[in-house]
C-alpha cells in the first residue's frame, strides 16, 4: 500500500541509531545525515508546493521497549499524520552482546502497542524492516533471532494496514549484487549507499497528492 503525502502533512521518523544518524539534539527540526534526511530532502525538492514538515526522533541504541516508553512524548505529542518506524535490530543484538534478549512475544507486544496507539490517533504508518547484512560469518547465526521478528512485523503491518518497506530483502539483494560491506560496513549501520537505498525504498512507498 502506497501512502499519499498531502500538502502540509507532518511526517515523523522514529527508531534507533539508523534513523538517528547523528541528528543534533539542540535543533528539534534536525534530520541527521541518513535515510530520513535523504528521503525528506528528495521529496521536498520534487514537490515544492507541498510544504511537508519532517521530524526525526531516532535515538541510538533504542529497542522496541525504549520506543514504547517514549511513544507519547516523542511521537504522539507532535501530532504526526505519518509515522515511519525503523526499530528491532537492537532487540536482536542485545541477546548476543549482552545476554539481554527480547523475546518474540515481548517484541510483538511492544510493536503492537505502538501501532495501536498510532492507529487510534488516525496517523498512517510506514514500517521499515530491521535488517542484518552478513559482513561476518556470525551474523548469519543472529538471524535465528531476527527472522521470527521479521515475520511478526510483516503480520502486524498487514493487521494495521501499515505500509511495509522490505529493507532486509532489499539490502540482501544489494549485497548479492556487489559486496555486503558496501551497504553496511559493520552489518548493522548503513553506509551512505545503504542509507540512500533505504531512502529510495521509503520514497517508493509514498507518493505526493495530485
Amino acid at each position: 500500500m502506497t501512502i499519499t503525502l498531502r500538502p502540509d502533512t507532518t511526517v515523523l521518523f522514529i527508531g534507533d541509531s539508523i534513523t538517528d544518524a547523528g541528528r543534533g539534539r539542540d535543533n528539534p527540526a534536525a534530520l541527521g545525515s541518513g535515510y530520513a534526511a535523504m528521503a525528506a530532502g528528495w521529496f521536498a525538492a520534487s514537490n515544492r508546493s507541498h510544504n511537508l514538515r519532517f521530524y526525526n526522533r531516532g535515538i541510538g541504541g533504542n529497542r522496541t521497549c525504549d520506543l514504547l516508553d517514549r511513544w507519547e512524548a516523542d511521537c504522539m505529542s507532535l501530532e504526526p499524520d505519518v509515522v515511519s518506524i525503523l526499530v528491532g535490530v537492537n532487540d536482536v543484538l542485545r541477546r548476543y552482546d549482552s545476554d539481554d534478549a527480547t523475546s518474540l512475544e515481548q517484541f510483538t507486544s511492544n510493536y503492537r502497542t505502538m501501532l495501536s496507539s498510532t492507529a487510534e490517533r488516525g496517523a498512517k504508518v510506514i514500517v521499515i524492516e530491521p535488517f542484518l547484512v552478513p559482513v561476518r560469518p556470525e551474523i548469519w547465526a543472529w538471524r535465528d533471532d531476527l527472522d521470527p521478528k521479521l515475520v511478526s512485523i510483516r503480520r502486524l503491518a498487514t493487521e494495521f494496514d501499515a505500509t511495509l518497506v522490505p529493507a532486509d530483502g532489499l539490502l540482501a539483494a544489494a549485497s548479492a549484487d556487489s559486496t555486503p560491506k558496501a551497504w553496511a560496513d559493520d552489518g548493522v549501520h548503513p553506509t551512505m549507499a545503504g542509507h540512500a537505498l533505504l531512502a529510495q525504498a521509503w520514497l517508493a512507498a509514498t507518493r505526493p497528492a495530485a
